[in-house]
């Protein structure tokens, strides 16, 4: 009995040292201890709850409604526009700013002009992507994402379509051909984006505009460039698509394809398009290597 009586005073020595001044286990003084504690405790909520706190650069996710896509998208600001955020996501999710709806939470639509901070958007949020639902823009969308050339000849791409909507249903002549040719391009950039080789092939037959652009002035070479889609790329430049081009950023094909580090990607193209401009299908051949060396100095310049 003496010895039971004797451990148990032993741990209550144990669990009292606990609670009175002393070094815990981890060798930081209690005071310490709570200190850093409650620094991190503080930090979390700030991290979760706070649209102040936000380091200067951070990624969001972007998840398009129509099909569960995710995307990703890096170097956001708390003062970044919608808008801003939208002009990214034309290029990482080959939806042309146009045709973009985004929502976040229950907040409704984001307004472009307001920012980030204003919709309390922290670090690894995920906002939903939408395509706005008229004319006919989410079912052509959808097949687009698919890369179905039989879903998109029933969608109003080409003049002879059957295809119609309330607002389109009247349109003759000029009006009808730019409708058509509108959804073609769109069609056409967004198979280029997904990669689906085939299905650009059959747009570009059908009389789609490689040389079109979008509200911000980008091809379906420039989101193909984005994407490193190389097998698109090719049939794009022999239809005629241009590396040169810049959208309203100043920015080229090229010239996307290595910021966003795909070198590869930005070398293949600038051969493929000296191969077509040339007219040979041998890169050994000798102008084409002349070529190359003529202007490799200022392909250097231009996307650095």
């Amino acid at each position: 009995c003496s010895h039971r009586m004797t451990r148990a005073a032993g741990m209550a020595g144990v669990v009292g040292a606990s609670a009175r001044p002393g070094r815990p286990p981890g060798g930081a003084t209690p005071s310490r201890a709570y200190s850093r504690g409650k620094r991190l405790a503080r930090d979390s909520r700030a991290a979760t709850e706070s649209p102040n706190w936000a380091p200067d650069l951070f990624s969001l996710r972007v998840r398009l409604e129509e099909t569960g896509e995710m995307f990703r998208v890096a170097n956001c600001r708390i003062d970044m526009t919608v808008r801003e955020l939208k002009e990214e996501l034309d290029l990482m999710a080959g939806i042309p700013i146009n045709l973009q709806l985004l929502k976040f939470l229950d907040q409704g639509i984001l307004m472009d002009d307001a920012t980030l901070k204003f919709y309390d958007v922290i670090p690894g949020a995920i906002i939903s992507l939408a395509i706005w639902h008229y004319d006919g823009w989410t079912e052509l969308v959808l097949a687009a994402v698919e890369g179905d050339p039989s879903k998109l000849s029933c969608l109003g791409i080409s003049e002879d379509s059957f295809y119609r909507t309330a607002n389109s249903q009247n349109f003759k002549d000029e009006q009808w051909q730019k409708w058509t040719a509108q959804r073609a391009f769109v069609a056409l950039y967004i198979c280029a984006h997904r990669g689906h080789k085939e299905a650009v092939k059959y747009l570009l037959e059908l009389g789609a505009d490689c040389l079109g652009k979008s509200p911000l002035g980008r091809t379906p070479l420039h989101v193909a460039a984005a994407m490193g889609r190389v097998d698109c790329i090719a049939p794009l430049l022999e239809y005629g698509a241009s590396i040169h081009d810049s959208d309203t950023n100043g920015d080229t094909p090229i010239s996307i394809a290595r910021h966003l580090k795909r070198p590869h990607c930005a070398h293949k193209m600038f051969l493929l398009y000296w191969m077509t401009k040339s007219g040979t299908k041998d890169p050994t051949n000798l102008m084409l290597r002349e070529a190359l060396y003529k202007t490799s100095s200022s392909f250097n310049k231009t996307s650095n």
